[in-house]
């Protein structure tokens, strides 16, 4: 008999969703093959929840899916997203996505400055991530559930934005009379006279001295620890250019205070105030970014706060107030007027009317009654009703949403690959044009050639950090997509946005996105001397003996106008013409015109009507009451309200529209003259509509706007995917982009926000690339030779800190995006 292995104290838990498995065999199988794995002590495999649980010492993540797979199944990958601390510019991501990228089982990472959060996707494990994070200079832990994150990453930027705060106003305080005694002394006469009758010369480089170094190695400290290390790994960043900037000030500044005989004569001079303002003005960005940062993930902060804390729950037989976390499935929750809803669920019983703004947009309340669904996070109004629990946690409608707008918010448009290549390099490069321009001064400069040398390498320095760069596409991102949410769409992916913008051609299922997705009574003309209630009733009283959706539509709108259908007493189907019956004491005849006629009725007096429906692609009908012509009547599935203004749009933003159905052609091109759509491909099957297409994608970039099952694999075909929110689950899920509303207008708001979006980054990365193409070489002194002009370390700061606060300020003017401005581009 062998022993049991147990777990050692070393042991790490490994948790594995298995695909694939259908028995018991497959149980063993799969059991086996991870027992074999190097370091594993034990594995257990359940067939019901398709997990595996493997514990061991010093086991791979990856041999353990590698084994799964060699045995014939496929392990689910879910991305991992990491919190990172110590990002300040865009060399940061890109050391950061390298150092993920060389992780063994790694298949993706992607790091956003902005939000400071990294997504991998893979078979490495979380601790051998944040070990590679840490080994490359940075701090790194697994990102909490997002209403944690939410609070955590609140609680800490807030912290984060006071200790800058803090750190900004002691060393303004440091700064200010370093920047008097050294500046004042050389703008104003009166001022060196008086440091000169005072204190002294010498005297004052010591106060400076003292000042500077308090600034530098108090609150300028963060800029050493960071930088210094990072550039002994020769990896340098920004915090590197302020460092190697700043020292260089400094320690030239040391020699000339305290040892002058080592300089060459007539280049003693100190830079006291440049090191010191350098500090405080890179300092003042980091506040005013941090600040401006906080504001881009609003959207989020806003959905969070949209979630119940508490809910009422009936527990046998009493209403009990629980935390929302611990609602259950099926249990009966209780909401009084202006609570939020905490939960999804179905309304068991009262009434009411819920704002649903925050998931559709749509200002309007809702009406609910027994039956009608609820969504957690909105507001109920006036009524109090009681509902079943059918989603809780983060399976409700509000936390997927939450997902879906952190997932965009820190997603990477193809556009940043190019930046990512640039920043890789940027840091360097600088470092060396720095070292270039030193050189160059101190050969051919004039005297004293070693401070020429000295002040615009550290302008190059200082003026070239890269962090406008980094933050202008997630940025942008960020507030875009945040600024979707709050109008109902969401951006299931990031890259959505940047195809959706080069969109050439909007394809759009008919049934339930052009129109309701429900038959109804359209149409209803009387014959002289039959009023609409009576025949109304005696109609539907004989098609409630259907179950044909012609028939249901025609009962429903009885329903609705509240009419009493006479009781049927015979009913007899006359195959292939129509139906007849007896109600009450009314013989009631109902069909096609070939029916009436067959009858020995002229339908010519309806003529006209005929003809209109006939245009419009609805097939009339007839009825006959006590054998006199009564009516003429069509149903149809209505066109939304919404849609024509949604086909102008699209048509204002230069778009082609066209139309697929499965409707015959007849039908189909009558909606499209009436609508204005330019392309209609009627009469297609549901495994046609991924043909269909692939060919309208000959026409150029395609978005197809879908809400059913049938629509999915279109959605997923299309260049982009649009799904109209009220649609299934399955089609949601296919979808690059997902409308919460049912307002088809959504589609050309999504597109111009999209337009709006991309405009917004290419704005931005213009900006960053111009300000460091142009201002680098005026820093180095490429203005001296013909203006006898040089840039400042000081100024070289300011227009730094500027950069980037530009790049934020820009990007959070897409806070105020609206649709309607937006349509001419």
């Amino acid at each position: 008999m062998h022993a049991k292995t147990l777990p050692t104290a070393e042991s790490e838990k490994f948790v594995l969703e298995v695909e694939g498995m259908t028995c018991a065999s497959c149980v063993g199988r799969v059991e086996r093959a991870l027992k074999a794995v190097p370091g594993v002590e034990t594995a257990f495999v359940n067939l019901a929840t398709e997990r595996a649980e493997v514990t061991g010492a010093a086991v791979v993540r990856a041999l353990l899916i590698k084994a799964v797979e060699d045995a014939g199944y496929d392990v689910a990958s879910r991305p991992v997203d990491l919190v990172i601390e110590g990002m300040t510019c865009a060399s940061c991501v890109a050391r950061v996505e390298k150092a993920l990228s060389a992780v063994p089982g790694v298949t993706f990472a992607a790091v956003n400055l902005a939000t400071e959060r990294a997504t991998v996707k893979g078979a490495a494990d979380i601790a051998a991530l944040v070990r590679a994070i840490e080994a490359a200079g940075y701090e790194a832990h697994a990102a909490a559930p997002a209403a944690d994150v939410a609070e955590e990453t609140a609680s800490k930027k807030a912290a984060e934005e006071a200790a800058l705060k803090r750190d900004v106003l002691i060393a303004a305080t440091l700064t200010l009379p370093v920047f008097v005694l050294e500046m004042g002394a050389h703008l104003f006469t009166w001022v060196h006279m008086a440091v000169m009758s005072t204190i002294g010369m010498q005297n004052s480089w010591y106060l400076q001295f003292a000042l500077t170094t308090a600034v530098l190695f108090g609150p300028g400290l963060r800029f050493y620890r960071k930088g210094l290390p990072a550039l002994a790994r020769l990896a340098p960043d920004m915090n590197s250019l302020v460092a190697v900037g700043t020292m260089a000030a400094y320690g030239y500044s040391l020699v000339a205070t305290f040892a002058a005989g080592l300089l060459p004569a007539g280049t003693v001079n100190v830079y006291f105030e440049a090191a010191a303002v350098i500090v405080t003005l890179i300092l003042l960005g980091r506040y005013l970014e941090a600040r401006a940062k906080g504001r881009t993930s609003e959207a989020i902060k806003r959905l969070v706060g949209l979630q119940a804390k508490t809910a009422r729950v009936t527990r046998d037989g009493t209403i009990t107030e629980v935390p929302v976390s611990e609602v259950r499935i099926n249990d009966e929750v209780d909401v009084r007027p202006g609570e939020r809803v905490p939960v999804d669920g179905e309304v068991t019983a009262g009434a009411s009317w819920i704002d649903e703004s925050m998931i559709s947009g749509e200002p309007l309340p809702v009406e609910k009654t027994a039956g009608s669904q609820v969504t957690g996070g909105t507001v109920n109004q006036t009524g109090a009703f009681s509902f079943r629990a059918t989603a809780v946690g983060e399976a409700t409608m509000l936390a997927q949403i939450i997902r879906m707008v952190e997932a965009a918010q820190g997603g990477k448009l193809p556009i940043q690959a190019l930046v990512d290549k640039v920043t890789m390099w940027f840091v360097p490069a600088v470092m060396a044009l720095a070292a270039l321009t030193f050189f160059v001064w101190l050969v051919f400069g004039p005297e004293p050639a070693l401070t020429f040398g000295l002040v615009n390498a550290v302008a190059v320095l200082i003026i070239a950090c890269p962090c406008a760069m980094g933050l202008a596409t997630p940025t942008s991102i960020m507030v875009g997509t945040g600024r979707g949410a709050e109008l109902g769409i969401l951006f299931r992916k990031g890259e959505a946005l940047q195809t959706l913008h080069g969109v050439k051609v909007v394809a759009l299922d008919k049934t339930g996105t052009l129109t309701m997705g429900k038959p109804r009574l359209t149409d209803l003309v009387l014959a002289p001397d039959f009023d609409r209630a009576s025949v109304l009733a005696a109609v539907a009283a004989v098609e409630a003996k259907s179950e044909h959706p012609i028939a249901r539509a025609i009962v429903a709108a009885a329903s609705e106008e509240g009419l009493v259908l006479p009781e049927v007493t015979t009913f007899d189907s006359v195959t292939g013409f129509g139906v007849a019956a007896q109600a009450g004491e009314q013989k009631i005849e109902v069909g096609a015109d070939r029916y009436m006629i067959k009858l020995g009725l002229d339908v010519a007096p309806f003529a006209a009507e005929a003809a209109r429906l006939g245009d419009d692609g609805k097939s009339p009908l007839y009825a006959a009451i006590n054998g006199k012509l009564a009516a003429i009547l069509a149903v149809a599935d209505p066109i939304k309200e919404t849609t024509p203004d949604a086909i102008r749009a699209l048509h204002a933003l230069g778009l082609k529209v066209a139309m697929i159905t499965g409707d015959n052609a007849r039908t189909a091109n009558a909606i499209a003259r009436q609508l204005g759509i330019d392309e209609v491909v009627a009469e297609v099957l549901p495994d046609g509509k991924v043909a269909a297409v692939k060919r309208l994608k000959g026409m150029g970039t395609l978005a197809f706007v879908g809400d059913g099952i049938n629509d999915a694999p279109a959605l997923a075909e299309a260049d982009v995917g649009i799904a109209v929110g009220t649609g299934t689950d399955i089609a949601i899920e296919a979808a690059d982009v997902v409308l919460m509303t049912g307002r088809l207008t959504a589609v050309p708001d999504a597109i111009a926000l999209s337009k709006a979006t991309m405009r917004n980054i290419r704005q931005n990365l213009f900006w960053a690339f111009i300000y460091n193409a142009l201002l680098i070489p005026v820093a180095a002194g490429a203005l001296w030779p013909a203006f006898g002009l040089l840039l400042s370390p000081i100024f070289a700061a300011a227009a730094m800190a500027l950069s980037s606060v530009f790049v934020l300020g820009n990007a959070l003017r897409l806070r105020r995006f609206a649709p309607s401005q937006e349509v001419a581009v």
